[in-house]
């Protein structure tokens, strides 16, 4: 099976940490328990640990509206969303329409925004639904938008996701609030995995980005509130390090 889990390219993306983290939940007792992740994004680690039952429920959150409603339609819509896979037309035009809809998400279905995060996620370099595309607009650099766009392996990957939608359950709120309101009432048996944006350069990876206080605040709310096992992962900054 292809090492990849997750359809979602992510800048930053933890799939890598998935068996150190089930590492973690047999030490401390929390096999069969749930897991969860306030800042999803891909859910790299979430979805491993669901697709290799090594959790019984994954719950998701993220603020991003399109990256929310990602999740949310290959739940709800799974065969429409791999439908639009298969007859997706790779091309600048189509590449266009979809930022216009990433754009204006207010303005579109849920069906409709997830799909133009995804689409921009496989065909912009790095994943970064803001940068630019794979190969340029002249499609003349030496890979084409088509590159991370396997239609067969990513439709196969959707589909394995949605069989276990009963154990995935997926918000859309701000993390802190999350950790406050809608995690203090899970079960003991519980991992909380925050990974949020990273502390540099944020601006130019994520839909959502944080600021130094941000950060600062979040600190201070999972030390206060969080009261299941819990692991926070960041990028090497002197910041972090202190």
């Amino acid at each position: 099976m292809n090492r990849y889990k997750t359809p979602l390219r992510y800048p930053g993306g933890k799939q890598r940490l998935a068996p150190f983290i089930f590492e973690l939940m047999l030490e401390n007792d929390l096999l069969d328990g749930d897991y969860v992740e306030p800042f999803a994004g891909g859910a790299g680690v979430a979805i491993d640990l669901l697709l290799a039952d090594r959790t019984a429920h994954i719950h998701l959150n993220d603020l991003s509206v399109p990256v929310y409603s990602f999740w949310r339609a290959i739940l709800t819509k799974t065969a429409d969303f791999c439908r639009r896979i298969s007859s997706a037309s790779l091309t600048v035009e189509e590449w266009r329409r979809q930022r216009h809809i990433l754009s204006r998400a207010s303005q579109f279905s849920q069906l409709d925004v997830g799909f133009s995060l995804f689409f921009l996620n496989r065909c912009n370099r790095s994943g970064i639904p803001s940068g630019g595309v794979i190969g340029g607009l002249r499609q003349d650099g030496e890979w084409r938008m088509d590159a991370r766009f396997p239609r067969n392996e990513l439709i196969r990957r959707i589909e394995m996701i949605a069989d276990k939608k009963s154990s995935i359950t997926v918000k859309n709120m701000d993390a802190e609030k999350f950790i406050r309101e809608y995690v203090s009432k899970l079960r003991k048996e519980t991992l909380v995995y925050c990974d949020p944006p990273y502390y540099k350069k944020s601006d130019r990876l994520y839909l959502n980005r944080y600021e130094p206080t941000d950060h600062s605040r979040l600190a201070q709310t999972i030390q206060r509130h969080l009261k299941h096992p819990w692991v926070v992962s960041y990028d090497m900054t002197p910041e972090m390090i202190g």
